[in-house]
């Protein structure tokens, strides 16, 4: 009820407009306080998901011998790391930008392993427990790590369908991938919820203190372990004494003892859609229009990239909070089932195209 779907009008489109139309999880149901963002926001963050989900962890080396960590969802629906079969699709799921693996993702993995996938979360350097075995940390836009283990996944589970989902400011990092990777993602179709479109916007606009200030924390908590190797590259004391995120990640990258550079700079190398135009991916974007992190929907979305591009879609509502999209009973959140909705339809078009066009299924 009173979502909108913008885009640029497409065959692939239309067969969206028709299954999320039929899906239920648009329909949702009324939460008791519509009008607070803010209480949907905290739900978001700091309701445990239930039940608690079974982790396995890998740790994969990248070529400087940094490390980021895939955590494998299991439970009583599937074993970690491939109890689904070869043909399971790989649901990769990327936190928010701080690293913070909310009660809503795990959902999302939770709710996606009981429909046959096999959810993955992707941990940043340092990140979630991630062992930092160099004195470096991964800039907001920058997709080097997350490719790494994008072409690890593909390896492990070759004949399986690869997608993504990211969460919040984590979406910076799927949308500067898709755009660098272009026709090479490896990816079959992706999904952002409350997306941040314009990162250099969203830090000098600052946030809401609900929301900037535990992340904050949960940012300065990981980083303090680390304070003797950083040293040889920031300022520490400087760092943990930041009062603000913009703060933080001006220090922590552009004010560096080796290789400083200027915050302008700093952006237009990890602005999220500086290479859009070459994303060749399909791409849904969950967005409400009461979102207090993003910002208002006239400055903070890029309504014309959706309109022009045949792979960007926009399903905007009015209310729903930062990642919240709350609704009544099991799940929580519609927006949970309304991207493995997308992906089902996704897949759906995928094979219906193949058959028309009497192509063979990529290897």
């Amino acid at each position: 009820g009173q979502c909108r779907l913008l885009c640029k009008p497409s065959a692939l489109a239309q067969h969206l407009v028709r299954s999320l139309g039929r899906s239920a999880a648009l329909r949702g149901g009324r939460w008791p306080w519509p009008r607070w963002p803010q209480l949907q926001m905290l739900q978001q963050l700091l309701q445990p998901p239930e039940p608690e989900p079974v982790v396995a962890r890998e740790l994969l080396q990248l070529p400087d011998a940094g490390l980021v960590a895939l955590d494998w969802l299991g439970g009583a629906w599937g074993a970690a790391g491939g109890g689904g079969g070869v043909s399971s699709p790989v649901l990769l799921l990327i936190p928010n930008a701080a690293g913070k693996v909310t009660g809503g993702l795990l959902q999302l993995g939770l709710r996606a392993l009981e429909r046959g996938f096999l959810p993955v979360i992707f941990n940043r350097r340092g990140h979630n427990g991630c062992p930092l075995t160099t004195p470096r940390l991964q800039p907001f836009g920058d997709p080097g790590d997350l490719r790494e283990a994008v072409t690890y996944l593909r390896c492990r589970h070759p004949s399986a369908s690869l997608l993504a989902v990211s969460e919040g400011s984590g979406s910076g990092l799927l949308l500067a991938y898709l755009g660098e990777s272009g026709s090479s993602s490896r990816l079959a179709a992706a999904a952002c919820l409350s997306p941040i479109f314009r990162g250099r916007d969203w830090f000098e606009a600052g946030m809401p203190w609900l929301y900037e200030w535990p992340l904050l924390l949960h940012l300065k908590q990981g980083l303090s372990r680390y304070a003797g190797s950083l040293a040889e590259v920031v300022d520490v004391d400087r760092l943990l004494g930041s009062r603000s995120l913009r703060e933080l990640e001006e220090t922590l990258f552009c004010r560096t003892r080796s290789r400083p550079t200027s915050w302008e700079l700093y952006w237009e190398r990890n602005e999220p859609l500086r290479d859009a135009d070459e994303a060749a991916v399909p791409v849904l974007c969950l967005c409400s229009a009461d979102d207090p992190v993003r910002g208002p929907p006239a400055q903070s979305l890029p309504r014309e990239l959706f309109r022009s591009s045949p792979y960007f879609f926009l399903l905007l509502t009015p209310r729903g909070g930062h990642c919240g999209f709350p609704r009544r009973g099991p799940g929580r959140c519609w927006a949970h089932e309304a991207v493995l909705e997308y992906f089902r339809a996704m897949a759906e078009f995928l094979r219906t195209e193949e058959r028309r066009k009497g192509l063979p299924r990529p290897r």
